[in-house]
C-alpha cells in the first residue's frame, strides 16, 4: 500500500469501509481485518483515492476502470426519459453485491452504489429486525417497504429513505455506498 503500489480494488474497498465506519464501527473493523490491513493502510488508500478524485485527470468511470479493471457487466439502462450504462464490479467484501456506477453517454458519474448482484437472492424483508446493517441495499429497503420517500443524505455517498414499518411506525433507513447501516425511529 505504498505510494508505489497501483491502486486496486483491495484500495478501494478500504475505502468504501472507511465510509461506512461512521455509521458501523465494528463491522468496518472487523471486515477490515478480514483483509488483513492495518489502520494506517486504510488511511493511505483513503489519501490516494482523494487524491485521484481531486485530479481529475481522468474521468469518474475511467478512475473506476483504472482501479477496478473492466467492469463484470455493462448494460445500457433507461431512467426515466434518460439513458445510462450501469457498469458493474464484483466486491469480494460483499459476494453477493456489485458495486455499480451508472454513467451518462458523455461519461459522466450520475450515482455510484452497492446493488444486489444479478440472480443472487436479497434477504427477507418484512419487519423491523428484517433491517439489519450490511444486510440490503437501497433498492431493496425501498421496495420492501413501498412507498418508500429518498430523503436528502448528509454526504455525497450517503442515502436516506423514509420508510413506514408493517405496524405504522414511521422509520428512516441510512445507507452509505448503497448498504444499509442501520434505521432510526
Amino acid at each position: 500500500m505504498t505510494g508505489a503500489t497501483p491502486f486496486g480494488p483491495l484500495d478501494f474497498q478500504l475505502v468504501l469501509l472507511r465510509r461506512m465506519a461512521d455509521h458501523q464501527p465494528g463491522l468496518a473493523e472487523d471486515a477490515r481485518r478480514r483483509l488483513g490491513v492495518s489502520v494506517s493502510d486504510q488511511r493511505e488508500a483513503n489519501r490516494r483515492w482523494q487524491a485521484m478524485v481531486r485530479t481529475r485527470a481522468r474521468g469518474a468511470v475511467a478512475r473506476y476502470r483504472s482501479v477496478l479493471g473492466e467492469p463484470e457487466s455493462v448494460v445500457r439502462r433507461r431512467i426515466g426519459g434518460l439513458e445510462c450504462d450501469a457498469l458493474q464490479w464484483p466486491m469480494p467484501l460483499w459476494p453477493g453485491l456489485r458495486f455499480e456506477v451508472l454513467a451518462a453517454p458523455n461519461g459522466a458519474v450520475w450515482n455510484e452504489w452497492l446493488v444486489r448482484a444479478p440472480g443472487t437472492a436479497g434477504p427477507e424483508l418484512r419487519t423491523a429486525e428484517d433491517l439489519r446493517p450490511w444486510s440490503c441495499t437501497v433498492d431493496e429497503v425501498a421496495r420492501a417497504f413501498a412507498p418508500a420517500r429518498p430523503m436528502e443524505g448528509d454526504a455525497p455517498t450517503r442515502w436516506r429513505l423514509a420508510i413506514t414499518l408493517p405496524d405504522g411506525t414511521p422509520c428512516v433507513a441510512h445507507f452509505t455506498y448503497g448498504l444499509l447501516q442501520d434505521t432510526t425511529r
